[in-house]
C-alpha cells in the first residue's frame, strides 16, 4: 500500500496572497510602509558598498533618487547607488520569503544595518500588483527581476546594457493607493521615516530637479556641539509637544549606542495620556509612540532618541523587549534621576516649577516607588498650618511631624496651631501615605496623627477663680445647641480673636456629608443614603455611644465672656447658634438644612432686638 507522505525533505509551498495580506494586516501598520521599506533597502545597499569598495569617482554619490507617480505618470521609481546584485542574488533573494540579502550575502554586522527579515520588499505588493526591479552589481550584467502579486516571478540577464552599479525599484500603484505615490504623500512619508538618515535621500520635483529631505539629529548631539545647537533642540521640542518644553535632558546609553533628547512636559498630562516616545534605529524612524522606552515614572517626559544597539520586531514598528532596552530603559532613567537632583541643588526655581506643575503625578508615585521616594520626596511640598512647606524643610524644622489624616480635621484645628509647630494636612491625595513614610527616608525623622478627641486636653482651662462662672455658661451653651447634638466646652486658648472651634470626630463629618449629598442626589440615591443613615443611627445605639460634636468656645475671646454675663435669654440662645454656625463655616463644613435654617432665623431675631432697642 503506498502513502502520499513521504520521509523526503520538500520546500513549503507559499501563497503569496496569503503572505501579502499576513504583512498588511498583522505586520505592518499600513500600506504607506512601503516607501520605508524600499529607503532602508536602499540604505542597506549603501552601506555594504561603502563597507565593501567604496565610491570611487564617477561611480555615484551613495544616495537615494525618488521619483513619485503623478496623474500623467503613473510609474514610481526609487533607484540607489549601493552595492546591487547579481542573477543568482536576484533569484534566491527577491524569490525566498524571510531570506535577507544583507544578513546572508552582504556578511555585514546586524547593528549596522536596518533591514534584517527579508521581507521588505514584499510590502509594496500592498500597493501594487506587480514589481520591477533593475539591478547590477560591480563587474557583472544587470539583471531585471519583475515579480507578481499572483504568485510569479521572472529573471532575465540584460547583457550589454549600459546600467550604473546599484538598484531601481519601479512599480504602477493601483488605484485606491495612487496617492501614496504621489508628490506630496511621497516627501511626507520620506520625511517622517528618513529624514535623518546618514544617506541622501533626494525626492524629484517634477522639473528636473531634486529636494533633499535630509535633516541634522540634533537631538542626538552631545558635548559642545550640543550646547552650540541648544536653541536648535529646543524648537524641536516645541515642535513636538506643540508648546516649548520646561528643559530639554541630554539622554545617553553607552551600553546600546543610544542618544537623544528628553522634554519636560511644560504642562500636566491627561491621566489617560500614555508616553509616546519616538525611536530611530541608525537614523530610520522606528516607533513614534513608544511606552517603553523609559521608565514608567517619567510621566513628565517625552523622549526622542536615535539607537545603534536596540533590536526592532518583524515590522521594524517597534522596539524587541529584551535585556537591550531593559538596560537602555535603566540608564536613560538615570538621566532624568541625575536632572531631578541637579536642578534642586543647582536651579531650585526651575525645579520648583518643575514639580509645581507634576506634583500630583510625582506624589502618586513617590507614595508607592521605593526607588523614586528615595530621591525626589525632599522636594515635594506639603500643605501645613504654617503655609506650604517642601518636605525637605519640614524635616529640617522639627523630628516629630504631626499630620491629620482628613482635610476635615486640618480646618478644624488650623486656626489654634502655632506657627512654631505647624500640623500638616494629610486630607490630599497621597499626602497622608507620603507623610508616613518620612521615617523610612529621612533619619530620626517620626510622625503622629492628630487626634481631635485629644486636642481639647491639650488646651488651657480657665482660672479656677472662674471655674464657676465657666460651668454655668457650659451648661447653658449645651442646652441651647442640644438638638443639633452639640455639645459646647469651655478652654484658653490663642489666637484671641478665634471665638469658637467647631470639633467633630469622622462619624459626624460622615454624617454632615450625608447630608450634603442628600441635597443634591435624586430619590433614588435619596433612599440608598437615608438606609445608610439608619444602619449607623442603630449601630450606635447599640453601642449607646452617640455620635456627637464639641464647640469649644474661647475664654481669651472678649464675645464669650460678654456673652457668660448675660442674663437676656433671647441674646444668649441666638448668638450661641450663630456662634455654632460661623465655626461650621470657619471649618469648611457643610451646612444642613437645619444649620441654614438656624442662621436665617438668628439673623432676623438680631435685626429684630436691634430695632426694638
Amino acid at each position: 500500500m503506498s502513502s502520499a507522505v513521504g520521509s523526503q525533505a520538500r520546500p513549503f509551498q507559499v501563497d503569496l496572497h496569503g503572505v501579502v495580506d499576513l504583512l498588511s494586516r498583522h505586520i505592518y501598520s499600513g500600506p504607506q510602509v512601503y516607501l520605508r521599506e524600499l529607503i532602508q533597502n536602499g540604505c542597506d545597499a549603501i552601506s555594504a558598498r561603502r563597507a565593501e569598495s567604496g565610491y570611487g569617482d564617477g561611480e555615484g554619490r551613495g544616495e537615494i533618487r525618488i521619483f513619485p507617480s503623478s496623474p500623467d505618470n503613473p510609474e514610481f521609481r526609487i533607484d540607489d547607488d549601493g552595492i546591487g546584485l547579481n542573477a543568482e542574488e536576484v533569484a534566491q533573494l527577491l524569490a525566498t520569503v524571510g531570506r535577507s540579502s544583507k544578513r546572508d550575502f552582504f556578511d555585514m554586522p546586524r547593528q549596522d544595518l536596518l533591514g534584517q527579515f527579508g521581507i521588505g520588499l514584499l510590502s509594496c505588493f500592498m500597493v501594487a500588483d506587480e514589481i520591477v526591479v533593475v539591478s547590477r552589481k560591480a563587474g557583472e550584467s544587470a539583471v531585471r527581476w519583475v515579480g507578481s502579486a499572483a504568485g510569479t516571478f521572472s529573471v532575465s540577464v540584460l547583457r550589454g546594457a549600459e546600467l550604473p552599479v546599484g538598484t531601481s525599484v519601479k512599480l504602477r500603484p493601483r488605484a485606491d493607493d495612487a496617492e501614496l505615490c504621489h508628490r506630496a504623500q511621497v516627501t511626507e512619508l520620506a520625511s517622517r521615516y528618513g529624514r535623518y538618515l546618514p544617506v541622501p535621500i533626494l525626492i524629484a520635483d517634477g522639473t528636473g530637479g531634486f529636494d533633499t529631505i535630509n535633516q541634522s539629529p540634533v537631538f542626538a548631539l552631545g558635548g559642545q556641539e550640543r550646547l552650540d545647537r541648544r536653541g536648535e533642540i529646543m524648537e524641536l521640542g516645541t515642535e513636538l509637544l506643540g508648546t516649548r518644553p520646561l528643559d530639554a535632558i541630554e539622554l545617553s546609553s553607552p551600553a546600546t549606542g543610544t542618544r537623544g533628547t528628553a522634554y519636560i512636559l511644560p504642562f500636566t498630562p491627561p491621566p489617560a495620556a500614555r508616553a509616546a516616545h519616538s525611536v530611530y534605529l541608525g537614523g530610520m524612524l522606528v516607533e513614534e509612540r513608544s511606552q517603553d522606552l523609559l521608565p514608567e515614572w517619567a510621566f513628565f517626559a517625552r523622549a526622542v532618541v536615535d539607537s545603534t544597539g536596540l533590536k526592532p520586531t518583524a515590522s521594524r514598528e517597534s522596539l524587541v523587549a529584551d535585556e537591550s532596552l531593559e538596560i537602555t530603559r535603566a540608564e536613560l532613567g538615570a538621566a532624568l534621576r541625575a536632572w531631578i537632583i541637579r536642578m534642586g541643588t543647582g536651579n531650585p526655581n526651575k525645579l520648583a516649577e518643575f514639580v509645581s506643575i507634576h506634583h500630583l503625578g510625582l506624589k502618586s508615585l513617590v507614595a508607592y516607588d521605593d526607588e523614586l521616594a528615595s530621591f525626589l520626596t525632599r522636594w515635594l511640598s506639603l500643605e501645613t498650618t504654617a503655609g506650604r512647606m517642601s518636605i525637605e524643610e519640614l524635616v529640617s524644622r522639627k523630628q516629630l511631624i504631626r499630620y491629620t489624616e482628613s482635610l476635615e480635621e486640618f480646618r478644624q484645628i488650623a486656626a489654634i496651631v502655632p506657627a512654631e509647630d505647624p500640623v500638616v494636612n494629610g486630607g490630599y491625595v497621597y499626602d497622608a501615605e507620603i507623610i508616613r513614610r518620612l521615617p523610612f527616608l529621612f533619619d530620626g525623622a517620626t510622625v503622629e496623627k492628630v487626634a481631635l478627641a485629644s486636642l481639647l486636653d491639650t488646651l488651657a482651662v480657665p482660672a479656677l477663680a472662674e471655674r464657676a462662672t465657666v460651668l454655668v455658661f457650659e451648661q447653658r451653651a449645651s442646652a441651647v445647641l442640644a438638638s443639633f447634638d452639640v455639645q459646647v466646652s469651655v478652654r484658653s486658648f490663642s489666637p484671641a480673636n478665634v471665638s469658637a472651634l467647631y470639633l467633630a470626630d469622622d462619624a459626624v463629618l460622615r454624617g454632615l456629608q450625608r447630608s450634603a449629598a442628600r441635597r443634591v442626589s435624586n430619590s433614588l440615591w435619596n433612599g440608598v443614603l437615608d438606609q445608610a443613615g439608619k444602619s449607623l443611627d442603630a449601630a450606635t445605639e447599640l453601642n449607646r455611644r452617640l455620635p456627637q460634636a464639641t464647640l469649644c468656645a474661647n475664654w481669651e475671646n472678649p464675645l464669650i465672656r460678654t456673652l457668660a454675663r448675660s442674663s437676656d435669654e433671647a441674646v444668649f440662645n441666638r448668638t450661641m447658634k450663630l456662634l455654632y454656625v460661623q465655626a461650621m463655616l470657619a471649618a469648611h463644613l457643610p451646612l444642613g438644612a437645619a444649620q441654614r435654617s438656624l442662621l436665617t432665623e438668628s439673623l432676623s431675631d438680631l435685626v429684630q432686638l436691634s430695632l426694638e432697642h
